[in-house]
């Protein structure tokens, strides 16, 4: 990946949606993409609404609206 960033390594990651429209097994093969960065030692983000892949998270920042502002709840940190 250092590579394709033009030479700087790039520690952290973030995706911001597109897994809704994965079939099963595409949606595995990016987690496991994902997993293999993470074991490597990256950082490794995804915003997302797709229920299939808390069950994959393991730690998980969840932001939900109020009519007070935004409540953030972690789980599993």
């Amino acid at each position: 990946m250092q590579a394709e960033a033009g030479g700087t390594r790039i520690e952290a990651l973030f995706v911001d949606e597109g897994f809704g429209t994965l079939d099963e097994d595409t949606l595995d093969e990016v987690m496991d993409v994902l997993d293999g960065l993470r074991e490597g030692g990256r950082v490794v983000g995804l915003v997302s609404h797709v229920a299939e892949l808390r069950a994959r998270i393991p730690a998980q920042v969840h932001v939900r609206k109020t009519r007070r502002g935004s409540d953030v709840v972690l789980a599993g940190c």
